[in-house]
């Protein structure tokens, strides 16, 4: 007898043992069950074995089972909350049942089929758990010689006992791997979203990293530069000199579906007639004196490009019929030769003339204005987004730091005589200024006293105030002005000189204008409305004469 229970042990170790390899083994969850119940299935010599787990939806469902055939399975499956099973899950409790024929209503459909005469089938359940609950059952069955009477289940209620703690170990484990790659997929696609994003972002961006400006003006040309970038229609960017319409050129390139392509630049008033037909078209060896090599055009090396024509209003009559063929063909001949090349080329083109005033004086074809100017882009003046101001000064004092090792910066009394400053050449004039300002000072704060129209000593504005243009704000920027805004008077004069400040300005011209607003306004080139304006904000009373 204690021979017996000495081999009983040993092979339950072993079994144990076998059983434990088996789980640790694999992910395949269900495969390595169904491995588990052959195991037991030697060991214990049973006739039926079944591992079933509570699914999402909280029924009991066969997940690995021994002995029954698929079509026994899925019958099984809508009765075994009803079962023996499912009353081994209800109580957590281990379950004992000598024989099935005496519980008919724990009994699974087709488990006493083919039982032989004078045999009875045992069931033993034990839940599956770990801390909590139960989660699942580990349930067998064995045939015994019905006249017998002294059948013990202990041991193998204990061994079975022992494998559903290491089953429900293992399930936990699988579980938890299962939950860690769902979230770290989940954790993939946020994350390969959010890149997707950051990407179409970018994209978005592409081109207007160079281009310096939070303003109000400034949001409303980039929500344009957006919206016509994608198509493939002529662009005309209108604005003064200086206003940056070759970096808006370039970013409408970037963002556009010729990105790809190349961008090629013109500035059409640097050059003659002559060379700029050869500098668009391109030229045939032997076509002109100095002609000693075939040439490509502009026109043929931006083919599935952009090509973006500067200072198109200072193009001649004569030439502006030829650059009407080829926007209109999309073909030219070169400079001396007979071949047709056609070109695929997205045109921007860029002007600080008055091309309306040009097309009514003669200057500038009708046709070809009307084909280059489909759809405009007006780029505000620097007076009109002095918000940007700051910024740009601080972007050229960082790029003039870098280029000389210097450490320059501006004080904020320097800073606010730039924000009041007129700035007829715009960026550009700005750009010269700080650089100037900053090559000149001997120390590294710019201070309000260095710069030179605090000593009267502009050039610029000694060039503008004898030029016979006069910049003002554009009639429509007028009547959008709020009555109530009482920095409206911020962008109405001219930049300081002779020693007059613009409250000086103002009350000279006041004084010569008799007091009468109107006449004042007359002088100084702005609207009556703001001159009341100024005169509120520099709390001038007008005298009654």
């Amino acid at each position: 007898m204690l021979a017996e229970n000495r081999n009983s042990t040993a092979l339950s170790l072993i079994s144990i043992y076998e059983i434990s390899k088996i789980l640790s083994s694999s992910l395949h969850l269900e495969k390595t069950l169904r491995d588990v119940l052959n195991v037991l299935s030697s060991y214990l010599q049973m006739r039926h074995g079944m591992i079933s787990l509570v699914g999402d939806g909280g029924a009991l469902d066969v997940v690995a089972a021994s002995g029954l055939s698929p079509a026994a399975i899925r019958k099984m499956g809508g009765s075994l909350e009803k079962s023996a099973a499912g009353q081994v899950l209800s109580s957590g409790m281990p379950i004992v049942i000598p024989d099935l024929r005496d519980e008919p209503g724990l009994q699974y459909e087709g488990w006493l089929d083919d039982t032989l005469d004078g045999e009875a089938i045992s069931f033993i359940g034990v839940p599956i758990k770990t801390t909590d609950k139960p989660f699942g059952v580990l349930s067998i069955d064995r045939v015994f010689d019905a006249a017998r009477k002294d059948v013990s289940y202990e041991a193998d209620v204990r061994f079975l006992s022992m494998v559903a703690n290491l089953i429900g170990q293992t399930v936990r484990m699988h579980q938890h791997v299962a939950s860690e790659r769902e979230r770290l997929i989940e954790e993939q696609h946020r994350l390969q979203k959010a890149l997707v994003v950051q990407r179409e972002q970018a994209q978005q961006r592409v081109g207007l990293d160079n281009i310096i400006g939070v303003s109000r003006r400034m949001q409303d040309v980039y929500a344009e530069i957006h919206q016509i970038a994608p198509s493939r229609s002529t662009v005309l960017l209108r604005g003064e000199s200086g206003t940056g319409k070759e970096l808006i050129a370039r970013a409408i390139h970037c963002l556009s579906t010729r990105k790809d392509g190349p961008f090629i630049k013109l500035n059409c008033a640097a050059l003659p007639e002559t060379l700029l037909e050869s500098e668009l078209f391109g030229h045939e060896k032997g076509a002109f004196t100095g002609a000693t090599a075939e040439r490509k055009g502009r026109f043929e090396l931006a083919n599935h490009g952009t090509l973006f024509l500067d200072e198109i209003g200072e193009i001649s009559p004569s030439f502006q019929a030829k650059l009407l063929r080829v926007l209109q063909e999309s073909e030219f001949e070169r400079v001396g030769g007979n071949k047709t090349i056609r070109t695929d080329v997205r045109l921007i083109a860029a002007t600080n003339r008055n091309l309306e005033a040009m097309v009514a004086n003669g200057e500038f074809r009708a046709d070809l204005y009307y084909r280059i100017n489909v759809v405009p882009v007006f780029l505000p003046p620097l007076r009109e987004r002095k918000e940007d101001i700051p910024m740009l000064v601080e972007h050229f004092i960082r790029r003039f730091n870098q280029e000389n090792a210097r450490h320059v910066n501006v004080s904020e009394e320097a800073m606010q005589v730039l924000l009041n400053c007129y700035f007829p050449g715009n960026v550009r004039e700005l750009e010269n200024c700080v650089n100037r300002v900053a090559t000149m000072s001997r120390g590294d704060v710019v201070r309000d006293v260095d710069l030179p129209c605090q000593r009267n000593l502009c050039l610029s504005a000694q060039l503008w105030k004898h030029s016979s243009n006069t910049f003002r704000q554009p009639e429509p920027a007028l009547a959008n002005i709020d009555e109530r805004d009482e920095d409206a008077g911020d962008d109405l004069f001219f930049e300081e000189g002779q020693g007059l400040t613009q409250r000086d300005r103002l009350l000279r011209a006041m004084e010569k204008a008799g007091w009468v607003q109107a006449k004042a306004a007359r002088l100084l080139g702005l609207t009556p409305r703001q001159i009341g304006y100024a005169l509120k904000k520099y709390n001038i009373e007008v005298k009654r004469l």
